[in-house]
């Protein structure tokens, strides 16, 4: 998010329940205990650091890449590290995998120049826009799209089936700069002329789809709003979880997340990025690395596929500067 831009909602008046914040953090702590360790998340107390994945010492450059926090640290490493060292080992370069707690904080390592190559939320890469310091090179095509939606999810035994419902109810989101995690149901809410921290009766954050899903299923929360295409994920490679959760409402599509490069990187590396994520698909361990991540392949971005983000953000941030959330009824 652009640093001129106001947070989506004053965080001091979201009137968190102690008991249940720190219930989900004792959740998170000791999830490594049980079968749910596929779904835990690190402390963030500290930064994480900087992880070589391939050729360690080797003397040869590097390629510093970092992965929004769309999914928890332990999560993003297993699923990307091969899409990272594959990439790697066709330019020849070491890979160095950065993480950060939230997207902003990645968007802030990449207009310092600290990263070269990133996946990014579909959020921070639209609210950047030209004053951004990268570039989008590539978006997955995942089921046949390269669009993906916000999925609106309860626990499989509740009594919720529409947003209505969960007035005065526990909501989390993921990433207050989230486009499926927390813009989305922001948009949602200001359509019905009411703001989140009016409406709910607590709001936790927590920093990724994953635990999103676990915090719903395990009850700790009444509903979230998550990526699709995540939610999709686990329902098919791992439904411990998202099993136990029910999709009452999914938003209108949009561009998916996208690949990124910085703006300074070099442009001779630039087209070497740019052809070997485009033809992945075309190499066989390329497409087994792909077929891991359910992305079919990776396309060109289109501008047509992001305008609906804009336009919601656009429609959010006109009712922020008249001081409300009453949507437009003409």
């Amino acid at each position: 998010m652009n640093a001129g831009m106001k947070p989506p909602f004053p965080l001091q008046r979201n009137h968190l329940s102690v008991t249940l914040l720190a219930a989900f953090w004792m959740l998170v702590s000791f999830t490594a205990c049980s079968r749910d360790a596929d779904y835990k998340q690190v402390d963030f107390s500290q930064k994480t650091e900087a992880l070589r994945l391939a050729g360690g010492n080797s003397g040869r450059q590097t390629l510093r890449v970092a992965v929004a926090a769309m999914i928890s640290p332990k999560e993003t490493f297993i699923y990307y590290r091969e899409l990272i060292d594959y990439i790697g080992a066709k330019l020849d370069r070491d890979t160095i995998l950065i993480q950060r707690k939230t997207y902003g904080e990645v968007n802030d390592l990449l207009n310092k120049e600290h990263i070269d190559l990133a996946f990014i939320c579909t959020g921070p890469f639209v609210t950047g826009g030209e004053k951004s310091g990268f570039e989008a090179i590539a978006t997955p095509v995942i089921r046949g799209q390269p669009l993906y939606q916000s999925y609106l999810i309860v626990h499989r035994d509740s009594p919720f089936y529409a947003m209505e419902d969960l007035k005065d109810k526990n909501f989390a989101f993921t990433d207050p700069d989230s486009n499926t995690g927390a813009m989305v149901p922001r948009y949602w809410l200001k359509e019905m002329g009411v703001r989140p921290e009016d409406f709910f009766r607590t709001i936790v954050f927590t920093y990724s789809h994953d635990n999103a899903i676990m915090a719903v299923a395990k009850k700790l929360v009444d509903a979230a709003a998550v990526d699709g295409h995540l939610w999709e994920y686990y329902q098919q490679r791992n439904a411990f979880y998202s099993g136990k959760t029910r999709v009452i409402k999914k938003s209108e599509s949009f561009g998916s997340p996208p690949l990124v490069v910085s703006n300074v990187l070099a442009p001779g590396l630039k087209s070497a990025l740019v052809h070997i994520v485009l033809t992945m698909h075309e190499d066989p361990d390329g497409l087994r690395i792909l077929s891991g991540l359910m992305i079919d392949r990776f396309e060109a971005p289109k501008a047509e596929w992001y305008a609906p983000v804009k336009k919601m953000l656009d429609r959010l941030s006109q009712d922020e500067s008249k001081g409300g959330n009453v949507p437009d009824k003409s």
